[in-house]
């Protein structure tokens, strides 16, 4: 009897143990992939110093449709996030690509290949059999060695360089003809002549994208994307509205509502803005908590403002930008059903010293409204003294621009949270920083992330536990203030 019993218990406990596994292979395969993404071209892909990529605006419009990639290859194009991974030569044609795809490929085996590539040939050459020759054997080569690899092959932009490139449209055919004759599913035609227009689409060369052409670019290759990727778990949709008309172009918010909003109802409001030292960054960097915090009943803001990679200007106009943005929302608060007694302002490394200048600086403000009435403070650059961080120029006017040489009695409660391995912020000035808060009468709640960086995590790579950490302090701190309601999904306990 005892060992049918025992028999009974290790097979319920086997059955047991093939459901749990099989239900969590299940959830690790169902969960979206991490996918590679790598353009190969010429300077068209690459980008250049007075003419755009495509790159950038394609890793917007993925990442926004919820997307999780990465874009690799040998170079690096510059954009406003820093730079972008890629297989553009510059100068260089099909049949040069073709040369090195191997041993590029090899190096760089990505999921997806854009392929643009046809230009930097004379129409007096005769090159379009050799350039669809050279498409050929490249597609071949990379299929030998990732026989799974998706292969989006562009009809190429045209050009009104000419006679130079008279040959374009004729090269459009050739491959169009050679992708049909292919018979390979894996392999994709993409027109990317259909739509460009090089009088409005390119720089005064007639050949390379401005900034509409390479938004025209990315839209065609996102529209290709989206026929052949798996359908992403979750996308963004913010609203974007502009703030402000600056002498170097607009300044938009990204605006995420929580469902079912009631007219006249009031909700909290909390406003990221990016970090980047001022020079560098995106709105995009804070989707992904915009996202959150509006699904549990905020209105959340990502906010634009100038930097000196698009705008050349200093981090003085980026703090006057930040102050207008959270004005603009005081302004327009019943629209936009804000509560005004509670906007928190919040933001990492100089995104971090933008939100914290705003509620503790008082002086050159550009409106009496702009001070939030709460600070979320990721990695904060709050000390630009003279031991600080910042240029010589940021360090000459620093009692105009430091928030740790500016706190009184009125700075908003904040909460500072910093890596204990962070090398542009030390842990003692952090701690400096909250000592003169609580010497005001302010409360300041630091947390120390043990081994943690600077910055603690990368919001377009993979997530690592840390970013949920950083999470879970934020609600816990968001919730004491009365800007979440307290609930089965969040933890209180510290």
């Amino acid at each position: 009897m005892n060992c049918k019993i025992l028999f009974f218990l290790f097979g319920w406990l086997f059955l047991c143990y093939n459901s749990l596994a099989a239900k969590e292979k299940s959830t690790v395969e169902d969960s979206p992939k991490r996918f590679t993404i790598m353009g190969i071209g010429d300077s068209i892909t690459e980008g250049g110093a007075n003419f755009q990529s495509y790159l950038f605006p394609l890793l917007e419009r993925l990442f926004t449709a919820g997307y999780q990639f990465d874009l690799v290859g040998p170079r690096a194009a510059k954009c406003r996030i820093g730079t972008l991974n890629h297989g553009g030569f510059s100068g260089k044609n099909a049949e040069f690509l073709d040369a090195h795809i191997d041993s590029t490929y090899r190096q760089y085996p990505a999921d997806v290949v854009l392929l643009h590539a046809g230009h930097n040939h004379f129409d007096t050459e005769k090159p379009v059999t050799g350039i669809v020759r050279a498409q050929e054997s490249i597609i071949r080569k990379i299929q030998a060695i990732n026989p799974d690899v998706k292969i989006l092959v562009a009809q190429v932009i045209p050009s009104g360089k000419l006679p130079k490139y008279s040959y374009i449209q004729e090269l459009n055919k050739g491959i169009a003809n050679a992708i049909e004759k292919m018979h390979n599913p894996n392999v994709i035609l993409v027109n990317q002549a259909k739509g460009f227009d090089w009088q409005k689409h390119t720089i005064n060369d007639r050949v390379h994208p401005n900034e509409a052409g390479a938004e025209q670019m990315a839209e065609v290759w996102f529209q290709a994307l989206q026929q052949i990727l798996p359908k992403p778990v979750q996308s963004f949709n913010p609203e974007i509205i502009r703030y402000k008309r600056a002498s170097q172009g607009d300044l938009n918010l990204h605006i995420f509502k929580p469902e079912k909003l009631k007219k006249g109802e009031k909700r909290p409001a909390i406003i990221f803005f990016f970090g980047g030292g001022w020079t560098l960054g995106t709105p995009l960097q804070f989707y992904r908590e915009c996202s959150y915090y509006a699904s549990k009943g905020m209105v959340a803001i990502s906010a634009e403002y100038r930097i000196s990679y698009l705008h050349q200007t200093s981090a003085f106009e980026s703090l006057e930008d930040a102050r207008d943005a959270i004005c603009w929302l005081r302004e327009h608060a019943t629209e936009l059903n804000l509560d005004t007694a509670r906007i928190a302002a919040a933001g990492a490394s100089a995104g971090g010293h933008l939100a914290a200048a705003t509620g503790i600086i008082h002086r050159n403000e550009t409106c009496s409204q702009a001070r939030p009435n709460l600070l979320v403070l990721y990695y904060p650059v709050i000390d630009i003294g003279p031991e600080g961080y910042g240029s010589a120029e940021l360090k000459s006017r620093y009692t105009e621009i430091s928030p740790l040489h500016n706190i009184d009695h009125t700075s908003p409660p904040a909460l500072f949270i910093l890596g204990t391995k962070d090398a542009l912020i030390p842990v003692k000035t952090a701690e400096a920083f909250q000592k003169r808060m609580n010497e005001n009468g302010v409360e300041c709640e630091l947390r120390l992330i043990e081994g943690a960086g600077h910055p603690i995590f990368y919001y377009a790579k993979t997530l690592t536990p840390d970013f949920y950490t950083i999470r879970q302090l934020t609600d816990n701190f968001l919730v004491r203030h009365g800007y979440l309601e307290k609930n089965e999904k969040i933890n209180l306990k510290e």
